[in-house]
């Protein structure tokens, strides 16, 4: 997914080189890579939030407290 991001802002950067002032670079550069790649990006990594989010409550729990003493007497 990285690759096709990269490719797209290389692709886009080369457009922007080709414009006849700094202004417009920055625009296209802006309007057709930036902002299309970031939210491309965004959608697509909603699936991966929602479970990392799904898996975080799991870790807490699994953690000790090292303040803690063992039920049975034990340390």
């Amino acid at each position: 997914m990285y690759i096709i991001a990269i490719a797209w802002l290389y692709v886009t950067v080369m457009m922007a080189a080709t414009e006849k002032t700094v202004i417009s670079g920055l625009l296209t550069f802006i309007l057709y890579g930036l902002l299309p790649c970031a939210l491309l990006l965004w959608i697509l990594g909603v699936k991966h939030r929602r479970f990392i989010k799904s898996k975080k409550p799991l870790l807490e729990h699994d953690v000790r407290d090292p303040d803690s003493t063992d039920t049975n007497g034990n340390e």
